[in-house]
């Protein structure tokens, strides 16, 4: 099978600083990839540079034959396959819900604004947000935004989603709806890479798990190859961490603090 992505020895550097240090990558259509690693291992960028938010320094990204990283680059037709969903929402609080949906419909596709109504209508319905459309999204919560945020990059019928810790700014009960959204989006076959630091979702809906630490792809496999029998000391023990934290967070809640 041909990939529908292929990252190839992507760097990225702020200053003196290198953030990506070689990273090559194919994704296969379906793929569920998820990216696990400490804070400041380059997960984010990584996703930013495959989206062309931030320029590579070097390597090639190629989609649909085109390299994205190319002087030629049509970014915006790109952007119409590859959405992206960010932890902060990225919506337009001034607007209603179905304005932000409806809004790169009208500007980047050139949609009429009934039919692009109708597609807005038809995936806030499936992220379970038909009941806000004619709400101020100033007035949602963090998990309502962020579904709302899925919507509208669903709406342009994109074939690859990242997803840059969609969680990590939602209050706790909140995570879950988010995360059943993505499960559910994961199971229609939409490709999907999605940086997070929820493990046990990870693990649940990932068919493959990639491990990032200082800049480089440290330890890359399925789930339970990454999970379970995982041959990289790194990868063990930033799991062991994370479950004795989230175990910490667990007991400290139990004291009733």
């Amino acid at each position: 099978m041909k990939p529908i992505l292929s990252v190839h020895n992507i760097r990225k550097s702020y200053g003196s600083h290198e953030v990506l240090k070689g990273i090559s990558l194919d994704i296969y259509k379906g793929d569920v990839v998820s990216i696990i690693g400490p804070s400041g291992s380059g997960k984010s960028t990584f996703l930013r540079c495959i989206n062309q938010l931030e320029d590579c320094d070097e390597g090639s990204i190629l989609y649909n034959n085109a390299d994205l990283c190319g002087k030629d680059a049509c970014l915006t037709d790109a952007r119409m396959h590859i959405g992206m969903v960010f932890q902060s929402f990225n919506l337009f609080g001034n607007k209603t819900v179905l304005n932000n949906c409806i809004l790169p419909l009208v500007t980047v596709k050139k949609m009429k604004r009934t039919a692009a109504e109708t597609i807005a209508a038809a995936e806030l319905a499936k992220v379970g947000m038909s009941d806000f459309m004619t709400a101020d999204v100033s007035t949602l919560s963090g998990g309502q935004k962020q579904r709302v945020a899925i919507a509208r990059s669903l709406c342009m019928k994109t074939e690859i989603m990242l997803f840059d810790e969609p969680t990590s700014a939602l209050d706790p009960e909140k995570v879950g709806e988010v995360l059943a959204i993505m499960e559910d989006l994961a199971a229609s076959g939409l490709t999907m890479l999605i940086v997070t630091h929820e493990m046990a979702f990870a693990q649940q809906v990932s068919n493959r798990v990639i491990f990032m630490e200082d800049g480089v792809i440290a330890d890359e496999g399925s789930s339970e190859q990454i999970f379970s029998t995982s041959k990289n000391e790194r990868t063990r023990l930033f799991l062991r961490r994370f479950s004795y934290i989230k175990q910490e967070a667990v007991n400290y809640a139990k004291c009733g603090y």
